[in-house]
């Protein structure tokens, strides 16, 4: 390591630096140990995993972890055995080994303050893993025990005593170039960096429009001019006096000069944005290079992942990853990797078959799960694709007529890809029994959430016995998004592109009304109209004559034209965060600067087709124009539900649709808290037992909001014990009523009697 290196991680402790490289070389030795199961006698291989091993035991020295010396020691032993041939590494041997890399990873989490006790607590398992390292080799090999006398040899006096800062010696490899130092930077200096150069970009653009107005000056100076000319010509010789003539020509001569200088100006500018916007595209460009991570760095520990949940159900997996150096947004990147291992473990469990069964239809035994990055069309697309058994549709068919999703009918008559989406909806599941690995029918639709939430989508593909294909798509970066800008009641608003499916002028003719609701024709499929003012909760209607401006947002299963003033174009926004003391604004994820330095706010789009859906599902969608429908629409009585189980949730609402009521719902008490705390309800129905948010907290943060603390609560519960009736009344709940006794009539009357009749 070069001295300056050296500099630039000075202010770490000898401990933290232990850690930095316990975490690199363990990566080492996990990918070296699994690559050996493939080759056993990879030359290359052994080398690396030797020195990574003698690298942790020498740095272990020096801050004094005994326990990671010996582990390090047998380990090392190990590999320079093998690499002389005397010993074969097997599969329980590096089952071992990969134990005794964990033991690594929790001696370097210990502090020096705990690390005597952890040290004397972990003993017996340090003195088994060197004892079965020794009884696996398959010839003689010298493990030496694990005692005072070993552990007092192992850490030099001088190495106790080691200065702070110093290098650890035989450190893994580093990069010693002067572009590679290394910089201390946090996250936030880093994050404010980037929304300043994304800024900069954005203003760049506004040159390109100020250029343009400067070249409309100069045609109408050109203009001017040619006019002045015209005005010469239509007197004849003699006519004009000469003082007249003289000032003509002086008018003439100044707008010459106006004109010769507008034009010297306007290509001094010109030159300006061009060196202006090449270096903040530069600057921007070099900020977020900052902010990137090849995306090996977020799948360290996946392959091993593989292997271990694959043994665990008796099959043989072996994982493909191409594009490990492909650039990836650090934040993006943290967020995939839940997302990520949930898709690797589904592939394991639900699509690679046993090897009995592989081999039965002439596949290898070994199944495949293949992990892709790479950059297409300025967005992120990552893979994951097996080559299982891949998804029965009619089992799906018959999972979905099941649950009640829908009827065989029409089952029958869904696409392929209709019926794979329902793989994403909460709670389904293919499985009949739970397991560790998967069946309760939790992951998918966490995995699609999470990509929307970072502004991508989730395709799915399978083909019955060639496997299934997971491609996720996602923008290179958050810092700056391409939005479709609009104004919505005199102020912008910004649709990230990603999320429009269609911007239109609509001509008013093609407007249809069927039951009440207005929807118009897109490619023979049927789109309800909705105005932006009534979901926003906005003054104002949209303009009542001339065409209806449209954004089509949503997809497939749920499509909705937004009905907005006016287009702004589109533009390339640098998203800044809203201030974390705001919460969850409703229909609303972020804000920007626009080019002129004003704000616009950045739509949540999947929040704003909730709220749409609350509308449609409460028959309180106003029509285009039709204020009166609007306001008579708030003044019927609302009620939300706050339900985790999709069927008991649109149970409720249907009865109390169908009692008057106006009824939004939420799917867990995390979403039911947001939409409480920005709506306006008479009532909140919520079950107990949900996640994220259980409702007796829901009921707490609502009883200490000085808004909402005098808000009708109503607990539905399949809990019916005197305690759970207790725990709800104490929490602060006006009614609990159990679902075993639920029925229309007992939850219309006592909503009733809790908020009244619907209009009264």
């Amino acid at each position: 390591m070069s001295n300056s290196d050296i500099d630039n991680l000075g202010d770490l402790s000898m401990l933290e630096l232990f850690r930095m490289e316990t975490e690199t070389q363990s990566t080492v030795l996990t990918e070296g140990l699994l690559g050996l199961e493939r080759d056993a006698d990879a030359t290359q291989r052994l080398e690396e995993l030797m020195r990574a091993a003698h690298s942790l035991k020498g740095a272990a020295r020096i801050v004094g972890r005994q326990a990671a010396v010996v582990v390090a020691h047998a380990m090392e032993d190990c590999f320079v055995a093998a690499q002389k041939k005397e010993r074969t590494i097997s599969g329980e041997l590096i089952d071992t080994m990969l134990a005794g890399v964990d033991l690594l990873n929790r001696t370097a989490g210990v502090s020096d303050e705990n690390l005597e006790a952890w040290e004397a607590s972990q003993h017996d398992e340090i003195e088994a893993f060197v004892k079965s390292i020794s009884r696996l080799d398959q010839a003689v090999v010298q493990a030496a025990p694990v005692d005072q006398a070993r552990v007092s040899s192992e850490v030099a006096p001088e190495a106790r005593q080691q200065l702070p800062g110093e290098p650890v010696p035989e450190p893994a490899p580093a990069r010693t170039a002067a572009s590679d130092r290394v910089l201390r930077v946090t996250a936030d200096n880093l994050n404010s960096l980037l929304g300043l150069a994304g800024e900069a970009l954005v203003a760049s653009r506004w040159l390109d429009k100020f250029s343009a107005d400067l070249l409309h000056l100069k045609r109408f100076q050109n203009q001017f001019a040619q006019t002045l000319d015209s005005v010469r010509d239509v007197f004849p010789s003699g006519a004009v006096s000469e003082r007249a003539s003289e000032r003509l020509a002086e008018v003439r001569d100044r707008a010459a000069l106006c004109q010769r200088s507008l034009a010297e100006r306007l290509a001094d500018l010109e030159m300006f944005e061009r060196r202006f916007v090449n270096f903040s595209t530069r600057l921007y460009h070099e900020v977020l290079d900052c902010r990137m991570r090849p995306f090996a760095d977020g799948i360290q520990g996946f392959r091993r992942m593989v292997r271990d949940v694959g043994q665990s159900l008796d099959k043989s997996v072996q994982l493909e990853v191409t594009g490990e150096s492909t650039p990836v947004d650090r934040d993006i990147l943290e967020r995939l990797k839940a997302p990520l291992g949930h898709l690797l473990r589904n592939s394991i469990d639900h699509g690679i078959e046993s090897p009995a069964d592989r081999n039965n239809q002439g596949k290898p035994a070994e199944g495949t799960v293949h992990l892709e990055a790479c950059h297409s069309a300025g967005m992120l697309l990552i893979t994951i694709a097996d080559d299982g058994r891949g998804v029965d549709l009619e089992a799906v068919k018959r999972a979905v007529v099941r649950r009640g999703l829908t009827t065989l009918e029409t089952a029958q008559k869904m696409t392929e890809a209709e019926l794979l989406e329902f793989l994403f909806l909460p709670g389904f599941s293919m499985k009949e029994s739970v397991s560790e690995i998967s069946g309760r029918g939790v992951g998918l639709d966490v995995v699609q959430t999470t990509i929307k939430e970072l502004g991508g989508r989730v395709r799915i593909s399978s083909g019955l016995g060639q496997g299934t294909r997971f491609q996720l798509e996602l923008p290179l970066t958050l810092s700056l998004i391409r939005a479709l800008l609009v104004e919505i009641a005199g102020e912008p608003y910004a649709f990230p592109l990603a999320r429009v499916e269609r911007a239109l002028k609509l001509p008013r003719d093609q407007i249809e009304s069927v039951q009440g609701r207005q929807h118009f024709a897109l490619l023979d499929v049927q789109v309800g109209l909705v105005a932006a003012h009534q979901v926003l909760e906005l003054k104002g209607l949209p303009p009542a004559d001339g065409d209806v401006s449209i954004v089509v947002l949503g997809d497939k299963a749920a499509r909705y034209g937004l009905v907005i003033d006016r287009f702004l174009g589109e533009r390339e926004l640098a998203v800044r965060t809203l201030d974390p003391r705001l919460g969850k604004v409703k229909n609303i994820s972020s804000a920007a600067l626009m080019p002129d330095g004003s704000p616009a706010l950045i739509v949540d789009v999947d929040d704003l087709i909730r709220s749409i859906e609350n509308l449609a599902s409460s028959r309180r969608l106003s029509r285009l124009g039709s204020e009166g429908d609007s306001a008579a629409a708030i003044k019927q009585k609302r009620v939300l539900v706050v339900d985790d189980s999709l069927t008991v949730r649109e149970l409720e609402r249907k009865l109390l649709d169908t009692g008057g009521y106006a009824v939004d719902v939420a799917v867990d008490g995390m979403d039911g808290w947001n939409a409480v705390r920005t709506g306006h309800y008479d009532l909140l129905v919520t079950d107990v037992d949900m996640p994220r948010l259980d409702g007796i907290e829901l009921l707490k943060l609502v009883r200490a909001d000085n808004r909402l603390k005098s808000l009708p609560v109503m607990i539905v519960s399949y809990k019916d014990r005197p305690e759970d009736r207790s725990r709800g009344m104490e929490a602060g709940a006006d009614y609990y009523l159990p679902k075993a006794s639920f029925h229309d009539e007992t939850l219309l009357r006592v909503v009733t009697d809790l908020i009244g009749r619907p209009d009264a």
